[in-house]
């Protein structure tokens, strides 16, 4: 007994010396390793051994968050304040981020949907990508005191400008009618993909945006292990995925109708539409580049809390 937990025991995963550190252990390589150690013995044996030892058969759990960032709870406190504040003053405030990247074609898609008993929609047994069709990318926009969304769904990478350009688009068609007013815009956006706050070219394409609207663009990132927290993941992507469980993308078109027909007893309306543009992976910007981008960053995590103000002599 000694002999086998010292086998399965789980700190010796790491152990140099350990005979199984590299091999699943299962009850017919316990067998093997013990017989080669000099006890005769089954691996039917083993395994009644184990279960009394306390031993089954477990998978992985996901329950480690990492290390928090000790101003965690500070940054979300400073990024609802600052929510309130331009809310107050009837400015616009969206929220922003990437929706999960998906095949597009006769694929399986999570759920269920009714249909006549015994009739399946049939879909593809393998998701390999079909060149011809290839990846969704729907990005969005959530209007906080509207709510009211919009979704880019694009044909190409997944790009700060690609993340600009459909902010741009949704301040052009529904964000200045119904802010004529406004001079300021705020932006919460997580702390990766595109929108990432270490992003150049994300910086850079925002203030394009500012020299062209006239707006200040207040950006608050939420901390790392947070996305979760951004208010478009439980108040536009997840109705998202439920509108459409069940439902193979089988074309753009599909997926559009789908993201525009979502809705809520609460009254959310989604817009939605084809981003056909070509925003290329690996964009480099330089240090000149960069200065040239009028950067305030706030008293209070500058690197998370940062103000793009328009270029005086451009036309806004």
């Amino acid at each position: 007994m000694r002999d086998l937990e010292k086998l399965v025991e789980p700190i010796t995963r790491g152990d140099p010396e350990s005979p199984l550190r590299w091999t699943c252990k299962s009850v017919r390589h316990l067998a093997e390793e013990l017989n080669r150690q000099g006890q005769a013995i089954s691996y039917p044996i083993v395994a009644e051994l184990l279960r009394e030892l306390g031993y089954s058969l477990q998978a992985n759990r996901k329950s480690k968050e990492g290390t928090s960032h000790p101003d965690r709870n500070a940054q979300c406190e400073y990024i609802n304040r600052k929510v309130r504040r331009f809310l107050a003053g009837k400015q616009p405030v969206i929220s922003v981020d990437t929706k999960k990247k998906e095949l597009v074609g006769d694929f399986k898609n999570g759920g269920q949907e009714l249909r006549p008993q015994g009739d399946p929609e049939k879909v593809r047994v393998h998701d390999f990508v079909i060149p011809e069709l290839g990846r969704a990318t729907p990005y969005g926009v959530y209007d906080l005191a509207r709510n009211r969304g919009w979704v880019s769904v694009g044909m190409d990478h997944d790009t700060a400008a690609f993340a600009v350009e459909s902010i741009r688009r949704w301040w052009q068609s529904m964000g200045q009618p119904v802010y004529p007013k406004a001079n300021r815009l705020l932006i919460t956006a997580d702390a990766g993909g595109s929108n990432g706050p270490r992003l150049r070219l994300w910086k850079v394409e925002l203030q394009k945006l500012a020299d062209e609207t006239g707006l200040r663009i207040a950006v608050c990132h939420f901390p790392p292990g947070t996305s979760k927290w951004n208010k478009i993941e439980h108040r536009l992507f997840s109705f998202i995925s439920q509108n459409w469980r069940g439902k193979p993308l089988i074309s753009f078109e599909v997926i559009v109708n789908l993201i525009a027909a979502t809705t809520t007893a609460k009254g959310l309306q989604v817009h939605a539409e084809v981003d056909a543009g070509v925003y290329p992976a690996g964009t480099k910007i330089d240090d000149k580049e960069l200065a040239g981008v009028r950067l305030k960053r706030d008293t209070f995590h500058g690197d998370w809390n940062y103000e793009i103000h328009p270029r005086p002599g451009l036309p806004g």
